[in-house]
């Protein structure tokens, strides 16, 4: 029997020596010769909590290492879940785990129950070989000519190398229980690392079943639905130590410490991750992520330069924006009288009154943004292009080579195990395995449902964003009216920058962003649902299907208002006389007309204020929150000493990192990617932004995942699964989208069409720009609708004025063909639509040969993967063959010298797989 009590009154503890009871600070239990101190004391009442460390990763025998924690709360009317506990505890020991249980008088709030559980060798290596983990047989033979040229320049963001390589390198091999001393084992206990060995016993607790009729209701099995249903409140590995102080036990590894101090701590911003040691603590799949998150910060810190670079041409070429100085002339800007932006509230203006906006706008509308928008193109190719290069080192570095097709499939999810009721041949291994039996109509039906409520809510936000939109057109008419004495300019540094477009603008955003979260809170419980209604197959089946649902609803949400700044604000709004309107002309909403100074400004107003204000909101909402969380429920066991607050309590009391954690983190950065990828010509500054957010974005992940989480269940991933093809989507439409916004949001070609074509004096400047973009709309022709009211009116608007000017290319009253487009306008047009051809051209035609030209696998790991496949044959046939030999010594004994089955658990396991 494995079970051990921790219950006052029972008779198997541990007898601590008197001394131990000055050590509060040690973290772990002190092992004791069996001779003396290390035995079973019989009529020991209870443990003095004074005399012993709690703080430990070990059972009290301290040898038996703690893989994984329960915790459960024993109800009053909890009858049920005790029989349930009770079976399901009786059968993880049929399996082989070994249990002890914490009394709940020993815990801190004196009402939870702590069951810990170890794995010994036999189940350890039983499951290694069920899972196929590879283990390593032969030391690393291939020299490492990694070196780079004057590679001192990197010192100073070095660790140093016990940090960044934890683990001797070694060729691996999938482990064989039956062909055991073929690896490099050398002590059974450390052999397998902590990370491994909860996969292992996670991957039991999933599939154990908690009733005794084991065949009677495949459903009743799997520690999630224990949890789901209150049997357990909890289950977790332990952290091996306080983060903030090294374990003074010499068998445990104090990695949690390790990666405290060189990885969340924030002043190590600077330096290199150490990736090799978050794989081996918290497993692949994490480890993935970051080195995903690091590689994509290291890629912005060039398309920031360049963006900056970009930004400062802007500002050094301010005054030689010539169409700004025309706006701003007293002679130009304010001869030029403006048509009413809205009807009746909206009176006369000026054009030197958007004199402000103008001059912001050259600032981001500019020659470099051309060039800027044609670089991104070309830097999300070699983003996405070496980032495939590093992923395929880390899949051999970190023993992912053919992952997906050996180990996938041994990852089926519990919850449709529980669901299937017939058996299928594998065509491909040949052997029967269980399959989900469903009907067309079933299915069908359920893909409808799923389906339907995506574009239900998508087509939800659509309506939202409709709102907004009118709220700007209804606003707009009353900030008009507001401002029409320019009240705010009586306040100070703000008060002229304030215009009725500027107002309309922020509130309309503000209200977006609120809008937009709102929304994902909502939806993000309707993504899960609908995905467990299809009932996937596998983890990584389950995870594709919810990153679709969720991506495109973000998508959607987060950049629709963004696509209208862009691509519609301005481009349908009509002329005077003829205006057009949202829902009609009865709906009195005309639709929004850009400033003389362009609608880019506009757009970098709404990106700077949704990417601004999710960055600051994400950061608040993924430390501040869990860290508030951690100390309201800890706030009582603090004041405890350390060696009263177990480790169990203390892991108890931190936020479970849940099943959608690290989904959440790869949302967030793949949002942040479209930013400054689909719209990064409207706001160069946008990677510079994203830059620094991620530079503290990868610290705050670290600092809250070591800190303020539970250690997370390792699980292996061999690529950033369905977000590779997402970023690779969105890389193509980024070309199209900034070549649009180039050419219809930006005034970068009429500008050039102007100075190239239509410059009265022949010149290559652009004087006489602003009047020649600008068409005159006799004032008597205008509606009665339209015509703004009479105490509308500035004080400076006469009788004598008889036009007004408003943005577009059409003829005059008196031409024969009045208020019809000018042939500027059909120049202007085909040179936009050629622009668009020719960037999507040119920027594909280099993104393509850079793809082909870089390799998704580096050389030397494709060697390096070949020589591992080879010593693997080469090994195993020279062991197979010394085998041989030895059994052919023994021939002349009558018995079978077989290698006998030592599968005891194996034959369990699969039993307990099929039936329960």
């Amino acid at each position: 029997m494995h079970r051990i009590t921790g219950k006052p009154g029972g008779d198997s503890l541990i007898e601590m020596s008197p001394s131990d009871s000055f050590i509060d600070d040690i973290n772990g239990y002190h092992q004791h010769a069996s001779s003396s101190t290390g035995s079973f004391q019989q009529g020991q009442s209870s443990i003095d909590k004074q005399q012993q460390s709690k703080d430990s990763v070990f059972f009290r025998d301290g040898v038996r290492r703690i893989d994984f924690v329960l915790s459960y709360v024993d109800d009053k009317d909890g009858e049920r879940k005790q029989e349930r506990r009770k079976v399901y505890e009786a059968n993880l020991e049929k399996v082989g785990l070994e249990l002890e249980t914490e009394h709940k008088s020993e815990s801190e709030d004196g009402k939870t129950y702590f069951v810990k559980i170890h794995t010994p060798w036999e189940v350890l290596a039983t499951y290694a070989d069920v899972l196929k983990i590879k283990v390593p047989f032969k030391a690393n033979d291939i020299p490492d000519n990694s070196e780079m040229p004057m590679n001192w320049l990197s010192t100073p963001f070095r660790l140093p190398e016990h940090i960044m390589h934890p683990e001797a390198d070694y060729f691996t091999a999938p482990f064989n229980k039956s062909k055991s001393d073929f690896f490099l084992i050398g002590d059974k206990e450390t052999f397998f690392p902590p990370s491994t060995r909860n996969r292992i016993v996670y991957y039991i607790l999933s599939r154990c079943s908690y009733y005794r009729d084991e065949c009677a209701d495949k459903d009743k099995k799997g520690i999630k639905r224990l949890l789901n249903n209150g049997t357990y409140t909890a289950a977790f590995p332990l952290h091996d130590c306080r983060y903030w102080a090294r374990s003074r036990d010499a068998n445990c590894e104090s990695e949690r410490y390790n990666l405290y101090r060189y990885w969340a701590s924030f002043l190590c911003f600077f330096k290199e991750q150490p990736l090799n040691l978050v794989r081996k603590y918290y497993g692949e799949k994490i480890g993935i992520y970051f080195a995903w998150l690091g590689f994509y910060t290291e890629m912005l810190f060039f398309a920031a330069i360049v963006g900056t670079i970009c930004f400062v041409y802007g500002f050094l070429t301010y005054d030689d924006n010539e169409w700004s100085k025309e706006i701003c002339s007293e002679e130009i800007g304010g001869n030029i009288v403006m048509c009413p932006l809205c009807d009746k509230k909206c009176s006369y203006w000026k054009l030197n009154t958007t004199c402000n906006s103008s001059w912001q706008s050259h600032l981001f509308d500019n020659v470099g943004t051309v060039f800027f928008a044609i670089f991104m193109g070309i830097w999300v190719t070699l983003f996405l292009e070496f980032w495939k290069r590093r992923q395929a080192r880390l899949e051999y570095d970190w023993d992912l080579v053919d992952f997906e097709e050996e180990q996938q499939q041994l990852q089926l999810r519990p919850e449709y195990e529980t669901k299937c009721s017939n058996r299928k041949l594998n065509r491909i291994t040949q052997e029967m395995e269980w399959v989900l039996q469903r009907t067309a109509t079933d299915l069908m039906g359920k893909l409808f449902l799923c389906w339907a409520t995506v574009v239900l809510w998508i087509s939800l936000i659509i309506a939202c964003i409709i709102g907004v939109i009118a709220y700007r057109l209804a606003v707009y008419a009353a900030f008009a009216s507001i401002m029409k004495d320019s009240p705010t300019n009586n306040l100070e540094v703000v008060g002229p920058y304030i215009t009725p477009q500027l107002a309309t603008s922020v509130t309309a955003s503000c209200i977006n962003f609120v809008i937009i979260m709102i929304l994902n809170l909502m939806y993000e419980r309707v993504a899960v649902w609908i995905t467990d209604m299809e009932i996937p197959k596998t983890h990584l089946e389950y995870e594709n299907k919810l990153t679709v649902k969720m991506f495109l609803f973000q998508f959607v949400n987060y950049y629709s208002s963004c696509f209208y700044v862009a691509f519609f604000k301005g481009k349908f709004v009509g002329y005077p006389g003829e205006y057009a309107y949202m829902f009609g002309s009865r709906s009195k909403l005309r639709n929004e007309e850009c400033d003389p100074g362009g609608c880019l400004i506009e757009l970098t107003t709404q990106l700077v204020i949704v990417m601004t204000g999710k960055q600051v909101w994400g950061n608040i909402q993924e430390a501040l929150v869990p860290w508030l969380m951690n100390w309201w429920g800890s706030r009582k066991a603090r004041s405890h000493p350390e060696s009263l607050y177990s480790r169990w309590e203390q892991d108890h009391d931190l936020q479970g990192f849940g099943q959608l954690g690290l989904f959440h983190e790869y949302l967030e950065m793949v949002i942040q990617f479209g930013f400054i990828t689909l719209f990064v010509a409207s706001f160069p500054l946008a990677p510079l932004m994203a830059l620094i957010n991620n530079i503290i974005e990868v610290r705050v992940d670290a600092w809250k995942l070591t800190t303020q989480f539970r250690r997370p269940v390792a699980a292996k991933a061999h690529s950033i699964g369905a977000w590779q093809e997402i970023l690779n989507g969105m890389a193509v439409l980024s070309v199209v989208t900034n070549a649009f916004i180039v050419s219809f949001t930006s005034d970068m070609i009429p500008r050039l069409v102007y100075m190239y074509a239509y410059q009265p004096d022949g010149q290559m400047n652009m004087k006489g720009y602003i009047n020649n973009s600008l068409s005159v709309f006799n004032i008597s022709e205008f509606l009665p609708a339209n015509r703004p009211e009479d105490d509308e009116n500035p004080s400076w608007f006469n009788s004598s004025i008889t036009t007004c000017r408003y943005r577009d290319y059409r003829y005059p009253p008196g031409h024969e063909r009045q208020y019809s487009h000018t042939m500027q306008f059909w120049h202007i047009l085909a040179a936009k639509l050629a622009f668009i051809i020719i960037m999507e051209h040119v920027v594909f035609l280099v993104k393509f040969f850079v793809a082909w030209m870089i390799p998704d696998v580096p050389s030397e790991v494709r060697a390096r993967v070949k020589r591992e496949r080879y010593l693997v044959q080469e090994y195993l046939h020279n062991y197979e063959v010394e085998k041989l030999k030895i059994q052919l010594s023994q021939n002349s004994h009558d018995e079978c010298t077989c290698t006998p089955m030592i599968y005891p658990s194996l034959t369990r396991h699969e039993v307990l797989s099929e039936c329960l």
